[in-house]
Order: structure tokens, then C-alpha cells, then sequence
């Protein structure tokens, strides 16, 4: 780290995330940049989030009151991968047909066949993603992946669930993601629960929270999981406080189903879609962003560590305006605070 940084001044065009002078072997904390959206099936957009939170990330002063200074252990973003572009442009123009027909349920054979394809190369974004968070983890490094559209994240839960078998996911979303194969895609960002649950076993549990936007057949799947599986229902939460529980109380309990090591998987549409209003599939309740930290906050107040997380669904405004990714670079950012802080105990 550069000894004339000064975390008080105002960043420069082309500093690194959240302003910051890291390179990738520097840091403690590599974010890894997926700009991939090909199963999107409503709003797009997605794929450059990456961007988009990079410069709203400029603007996020670095002192934080509950989690004190973590820029000082270094934080670096990785540089886009131009395979990766290149595999999104390629995997959106195939899915776009069989999205438009709504799946390949006609059984018609080029929509088969366009299906088949996107999903060879979400298989490998897959394994690109997991190569390169398998990397920075044996170098000792936090991993972050910040999407794209939620498919982006199963690499990056590979690699850790290998590294740490018996982790859990703590999984914040409008949706449950526990679809099997939506629209023929296998790696959809519907299904991507569904895929770490059915290949994952590395991952004991699965606690999910803001579920507001499922099927019936996703609601059973979570009651046949024999407990592996966890919904906090986003009208549950708030009929609990109607009742006047706390929301600490409400925390404890989602806190309390988690084993000691502690993945976050963060879809913005969790929140109020009023803080996220350009995210593919916004859905009308969620978390306030208070709400949300305090969750985060909760695992570490708890002594679980939090070993990694990804952030996506972040699509910056098509008018240009910056408060999607605003957000979403706080929310960033208050994430890596708190992993960090439950490594300090």
C-alpha cells in the first residue's frame, strides 16, 4: 500500500474499488469482477454492475463507525476478463430466443439446442469463477465475487465449500432460487440454490432470508430438506414485528441456524426495491439496508466468521443515474467491514 495514501481525501479516477491503491497480491480482500447476465429472464442489465459499483465505490467515505477502518487490510478488484465478456455476448444472444418462446417446454429442437449451448458456457463461467477464487484462497486471501445475475455465484461457493466443508450459506434474495433447470437452463440465476443444495455437500446449511417470490414447488423443496434448508419469509418477518418482536430477536433466530463458518450470498432484490429500483426482478417488500447489516452484523456479534460472500443483480439505471450501484457499493463494502471484523476475535 502506497505510504502517502490518505484515506480522507478524495478519490482518484483511476484508483482502485473504493478508492484504494491495492493491487490483487497486496490486498486481503479480492473481489472478483463477473460481468454475466445470459439466463437473465426479465430486467438486464446486470453484467455491468461490476462497472458501475467500481465508480460508485469512489464516493464511499472509508471510515466505518461499526467496523472501524477495513480498507488498512487492502481490497482489490480484479480486472474484468475479456473471456468472460466475451462468453456473456455469446450466451445472451443464444438464451434470447428460448426466453422469448418462455423455456423449451415446446420441445421445439432449436430451442433445445440454443438451450444446450448457453449452458456449456455458463458451465464455463462456472469453472473460471471457481478457478480463480480456488486461487486467491490457497494465497490465504478473503474471495468476493460481485456479479452479474445470481448464476455467478456457484464458483466462487465450489471453491469455498471445498475449503470449508460444513460452512453455511447465508442467502439474502426476493427469491429462493430453487429451481430446477429454469427455461432449460441449467445454471440459471433461478436455480443457482438449487444447484449448490443438489452438488454441493461441502454446504450444511442453507439459510434463506426475504423470500417474498417462489413457486410452490421451491417452498416444498425447502419443507423436504430435512432442516438442510431454512426460509425467512419476507411476510413472516414482518408479521413477527407487527406482533412486536425485534428485529434482533428475528436475527437470532436466522443466526442461530448457521454453523461457525458463514458464506454470504447477497441478490440486491433482497432489499426494498425502492434502493434498487433498476435490479432485474424487483419485487415489491424486502429488507431496509439497516435491516440487512444488522444481519451481517449479527453472524459476527455471534463469534461465526463470515469466510467469504458475493454481491449481484446490481444493473446500474439505463438513464444514468448512480443510486443502484450507490448502494450496492455500500452494501459492498459494509460486507467486507464485517468479514473482516470476525476475523479480528
Amino acid at each position: 500500500m502506497a505510504t502517502h495514501f490518505d484515506p480522507s481525501a478524495a478519490a482518484q479516477s483511476d484508483s482502485g474499488i473504493f478508492g484504494l491503491p491495492h493491487t490483487p497480491e497486496e490486498a486481503h480482500v479480492v473481489v472478483i469482477p463477473v460481468p454475466f447476465e445470459a439466463t437473465t429472464s426479465y430486467g438486464g442489465g446486470t453484467s455491468d454492475g461490476p462497472s458501475a459499483v467500481l465508480e460508485a465505490s469512489r464516493q464511499v467515505d472509508l471510515f466505518d463507525v461499526e467496523t472501524g477502518r477495513p480498507y488498512e487490510r487492502g481490497i482489490a478488484l480484479l480486472p474484468e476478463s475479456e473471456d468472460l465478456r466475451a462468453w456473456n455476448t455469446e450466451a445472451k444472444a443464444r438464451a434470447e430466443v428460448v426466453i422469448e418462446a418462455g423455456g423449451i417446454h415446446s420441445g421445439d429442437a432449436e430451442l433445445v439446442a440454443a438451450a444446450r449451448d448457453v449452458n456449456v458456457l455458463c458451465e464455463k463461467m462456472n469453472d473460471a469463477v471457481y478457478a480463480e477464487a480456488r486461487r486467491w484462497l490457497e494465497e490465504g486471501k478473503r474471495v468476493c465475487v460481485l456479479g452479474g445475475d445470481h448464476s455467478v455465484s456457484y464458483g466462487i461457493i465450489r471453491a469455498h465449500a471445498e475449503k470449508y466443508p460444513g460452512m453455511g450459506v447465508l442467502h439474502l434474495d426476493a427469491h429462493a432460487d430453487l429451481r430446477v433447470a429454469y427455461e432449460g437452463f441449467t445454471w440459471s440465476h433461478a436455480s443457482i440454490m438449487y444447484n449448490v443444495a443438489r452438488n454441493l455437500p461441502g454446504v450444511k446449511t442453507l439459510v434463506q432470508v426475504g423470500l417474498r417470490d417462489m413457486s410452490q414447488e421451491e417452498f416444498k423443496y425447502i419443507e423436504d430438506s430435512k432442516g438442510r434448508i431454512h426460509g425467512f419469509f419476507d411476510a413472516t418477518l414482518q408479521q413477527n414485528r407487527f406482533d412486536g418482536m425485534t428485529w434482533n430477536q428475528q436475527v437470532k433466530q436466522m443466526v442461530e441456524l448457521l454453523p461457525q463458518q458463514v458464506y454470504l450470498s447477497f441478490d440486491i432484490d433482497g432489499l426494498d426495491p425502492t434502493l434498487c429500483p433498476n435490479t432485474g426482478t424487483p419485487v415489491p417488500g424486502g429488507l431496509s439496508f439497516a435491516e440487512t447489516v444488522a444481519i451481517v452484523a449479527g453472524i459476527v456479534r455471534s463469534g461465526r466468521t463470515i469466510i467469504g460472500l458475493d454481491l449481484v443483480e446490481v444493473a446500474p439505471d439505463p438513464n444514468g443515474g448512480e443510486w443502484d450501484a450507490n448502494v450496492g457499493a455500500r452494501l459492498l463494502y459494509k460486507m467486507i467491514g464485517w468479514m473482516l471484523k470476525s476475523e479480528q476475535r
